[in-house]
């Protein structure tokens, strides 16, 4: 048995109806979503949005990276992205912690991940803010694109918008 066998099981049911073999891989709505891998998000149900619209890039924190500055800029000249909210969320682990802390926690464990950045986040609107900063200042991405902020509510499923 497979640690996988339920997964393979549910996209054998899947396959069986799918029906998104038209879409292209381009952004049909402009938009690209930067959002935290938490599980209680659902980006496409946030915004209504469906498989295709949007390209969604999620890691720990929400955080602007290298790794999504990157992705952005494939998305924006290769995929036909125009527009890119940044939606961090309520009760994020990643502000819970602090670098030191993971590193603390993984050394307790015996592995050593001193040469890692977590990106955690001791003040979301801070580091939602610099993010923010971040994607309008590179000089990789088009002068002037839609970049916007907003917190997402686990709790009510609200957004909250964030101006710079």
């Amino acid at each position: 048995m497979s640690a996988f066998d339920d997964l393979l099981t549910a996209n054998e049911k899947f396959s069986a109806t799918f029906t998104d073999a038209e879409l292209t891989g381009k952004a049909a709505r402009g938009l690209a979503v930067v959002t935290c891998m938490d599980s209680r998000i659902d980006p496409l149900g946030v915004f209504g949005l469906k498989p295709g619209d949007a390209k969604i890039l999620r890691n720990a924190g929400a955080r602007v990276t290298d790794d999504v500055l990157r992705t952005l800029v494939l998305a924006v000249y290769l995929l036909g992205v125009n527009r890119v909210l940044v939606m961090p969320h309520t009760d994020c682990g990643m502000s819970k912690v602090t670098d030191d802390d993971v590193h603390a926690l993984a050394a307790r464990h015996g592995v050593d991940t001193r040469s890692l950045e977590f990106h955690t986040v001791p003040d979301q609107d801070a580091a939602l803010r610099h993010d923010l900063v971040r994607i309008r200042t590179s000089p990789f991405l088009p002068e002037g694109m839609a970049v916007g902020g907003a917190i997402y509510d686990v709790r009510t499923g609200k957004l909250v918008p964030v101006e710079l």
